[in-house]
């Protein structure tokens, strides 16, 4: 197939927001539309009408527009084969339906809900391989289809499955894969409420937007040989299908929310860089190589291959996004960071600090935490102590490991005289409270560790003196007189 001829799609469903294993099969999808000059399709899969979540459209089509996963046809574009919402496109499986009803490759099934559930229980209790149908209806005469109609019964329409032989086919992934026809069912193809199935919608939509190349989640990987057998019974050219590889917690297990992951749009509310975000995706399941890290969308672009899709499960490491994250967080310029924290600040601060915030206040403060940062929101509560007016701590933090309550009264005490009358500059500050510590007869790092949580009220801050110089004069010793009085009570 020549390159100018691919054509993929994403067709998500909006019974949810949008997960990380749905962004990545996007995100592979648009790769190789984009290194192999063909278009990217999204096409909206909205026919399970009761699981349709409000919102959720919104939020998968935003989702990709934060990640720069912009696409050739679909809402909001259109398109030569739209329309793009399944739910537009109910006559077209209609027909569809009845065409292969005419033509013997499907059968209505009259079966009502109940007596399926009390089949499945059945085959249970007898521990029989679980089918989710026995084909009652599979073979019914005219006479008792009748009957059922005349019973105001409203069927579904089932494909008829070969009930012997093999279906093969070439996973662009996997390779080879074969399926025993006698393990199929006979699917449901068109609801009784007329709404068709994944299986019958997918299918004719595929092949009446003539896609090329299906890439999609290796759950489907068990679908793909009744689907081939559809597109048989259709007389359609199937596309070429490549599963990619399952995402997995550190555990092994399939990834879930309490492996830390949730919805792209939480990652971008959490400040989450959509460079790294993307970054982060494709390495699930891809590499280039087994050293490079950090790609740019270019070079995402320009190095994605099938050939280098995994054949195994992709683990989601959330260390490793929060890593990518805080590497592409110190590539930004101090103007650009500034701007992306300043709603962050805006959203997450105490409401009484968020009167501290402003553009020249926090340009001073960027350079000490960029190095520091792994997501906006964490800048609101890690570096909240800039902009209160008094860090909120226990007493006890303050002596550390080895000060005693009088050592670090005497410290303070000393400290704060020296400070009353000194330039603020770093350098100053430095030049005069290191010394400082040998009188006292303290270890530097006991001394900067009782200094640290006085001004910030954390163990772990920015350099001492470039944070107390940012802090100003007045606010750095109002503070240690606040952690005086809280020593002495």
């Amino acid at each position: 197939m020549n390159q100018e001829n691919v054509r993929v799609r994403f067709a998500p469903s909006p019974t949810g927001y949008p997960h990380i294993g749905n962004i990545r099969t996007a995100l592979f999808n648009w790769l190789f539309a984009r290194h192999s000059g063909g278009s990217f399709i999204v096409r909206i899969e909205d026919t399970d009408v009761t699981r349709s979540v409000e919102g959720a459209i919104e939020a998968i089509l935003d989702g990709l527009r934060w990640l720069g996963i912009d696409w050739d046809e679909g809402p909001d574009v259109g398109g030569d084969y739209g329309p793009y919402f399944q739910s537009q496109r109910l006559d077209i499986y209609q027909q569809i339906a009845q065409l292969l009803l005419a033509e013997g490759y499907a059968y209505k099934c009259y079966c009502s809900e109940e007596r399926l559930a009390r089949m499945r229980a059945e085959m249970a209790q007898r521990k029989e391989s679980m089918r989710s149908y026995d084909r009652q209806c599979r073979n019914l005469s005219k006479e008792e289809r009748d009957r059922f109609e005349a019973q105001g019964i409203t069927p579904v329409i089932r494909f008829k499955a070969p009930l012997e032989g093999e279906t093969s086919f070439n996973d662009l992934i996997k390779g080879v894969v074969t399926f025993d026809n006698s393990n199929l069912d006979d699917l449901v193809l068109l609801k009784s409420d007329g709404y068709p199935t994944y299986h019958l919608a997918n299918i004719v939509d595929d092949h009446m937007m003539q896609i090329s190349h299906v890439l999609r989640a290796d759950e489907w990987l068990s679908s793909t040989p009744r689907h081939i057998l559809l597109y048989s019974a259709l007389g359609y050219e199937p596309p070429l299908f490549a599963h990619l590889p399952m995402i997995l917690g550190e555990d092994r297990s399939k990834l879930s929310k309490r492996h830390g992951a949730v919805s792209i749009t939480e990652y971008r509310d959490q400040g989450y860089l959509p460079q790294a975000m993307m970054n982060f995706l494709a390495l699930l399941g891809w590499s280039l190589d087994d050293r490079t890290e950090l790609f740019s969308p270019e070079e995402l672009v320009r190095h994605f291959s099938l050939e280098r899709v995994s054949k195994t499960g992709a683990v989601f490491s959330q260390d490793k996004l929060n890593w990518l994250n805080g590497c592409y967080i110190r590539k930004i310029s101090t103007e650009e960071l500034r701007e992306q924290l300043l709603p962050f600040l805006e959203k997450y601060l105490p409401e009484e600090a968020k009167q501290s915030v402003s553009r020249k206040y926090l340009q001073q403060i960027i350079p000490l935490i960029q190095e520091r940062l792994t997501t906006f929101k964490d800048a609101a509560e890690q570096f909240a102590f800039f902009f209160t007016d008094q860090p909120n701590y226990d007493s006890d933090l303050l002596l550390g490991k080895n000060l005693t309550r009088i050592d670090a009264i005497a410290g303070l005490e000393d400290a704060l005289a020296k400070l009353q009358n000194q330039e603020f500059d770093a350098a100053t500050l430095e030049l005069t409270l290191r010394p400082l510590a040998s009188e006292l007869g303290m270890k530097t790092g006991d001394f900067f560790g009782l200094l640290r949580v006085a001004t910030t009220g954390s163990t772990a801050a920015p350099p001492l003196f470039q944070t107390m110089a940012v802090l100003g004069k007045d606010r750095c010793l109002k503070r240690i007189k606040t952690a005086l009085v809280k020593l002495r009570e």
